[in-house]
């Protein structure tokens, strides 16, 4: 339980990235492999790997297995956790450590998977991380700021391109069933036609001050 009076609920926004300058990379970020046992409908039940790795680069070369493969012996961390349906940058998340060995065998087995970079940076009043995603969903990068509230008022970077915590198709757990190379063509064209856009219910434009659409 959190001590904020929101329980087993996070509050975060999401944004697809681009460009994201070098220097607010750390040079040891985390490397995540997970796999969905359940995905349906914004329900999802999941199995997470992680270890941190200087200086990693991955392979464009590897698939989610691969990687699992190749990093194996370096994780040390391990959770199985719970997640509801996003609504409006809310959403129900409950998690549990597990054994490494016991996960990393899971994530072996079973599920469909995602494997990305993680990398933790502070702006300003909040902790940001930037996710590079690997295998089927590379080259994608989400920029993700979670609070123990409602995100309000916030700041975002000019590297977030346009936000998509409302978007379903950005969810690990749909990007695990339908990786982002399949359709990255179709977003960026998409992108283009409609041009960015931000949650107006959670805050004001970085760029302009104004409300967002």
């Amino acid at each position: 339980m959190s001590d904020t009076g929101y329980g087993d609920f996070e509050f975060e926004r999401r944004f697809w990235a681009r460009d994201v300058p070098a220097d607010l990379l750390d040079a040891s970020p985390a490397l995540i492999v997970q796999s969905y046992v359940l995905a349906d409908a914004g329900f999802a039940i999941r199995v997470r790997v992680q270890a941190t790795v200087d200086g990693l680069v991955l392979d464009r070369g590897l698939d989610e297995l691969a990687i699992l493969e190749r990093y194996a012996d370096r994780m040390d961390f391990c959770a199985i956790t719970v997640k509801g349906p996003m609504n409006e940058g809310t959403r129900y998340e409950a998690e549990r450590e597990l054994d490494v060995s016991v996960g990393i065998e899971l994530v072996r087995r079973g599920g469909a998977r995602v494997a990305k970079t993680r990398h933790s940076v502070w702006l300003g009043d909040d902790g940001w991380v930037v996710d590079t995603f690997a295998g089927g969903n590379a080259p994608l990068m989400i920029a993700e700021v979670e609070r123990g509230g409602p995100v309000t008022d916030l700041t975002i970077p000019d590297f977030c391109v346009t936000e998509v915590t409302s978007d379903p198709r950005f969810s690990n757990d749909s990007l695990a069933g339908t990786p982002y190379a399949g359709w990255s063509a179709a977003y960026e064209s998409e992108l283009a036609a409609r041009g960015p856009r931000f949650l107006e219910s959670l805050g004001h434009n970085h760029r302009t001050g104004e409300p967002s659409d």
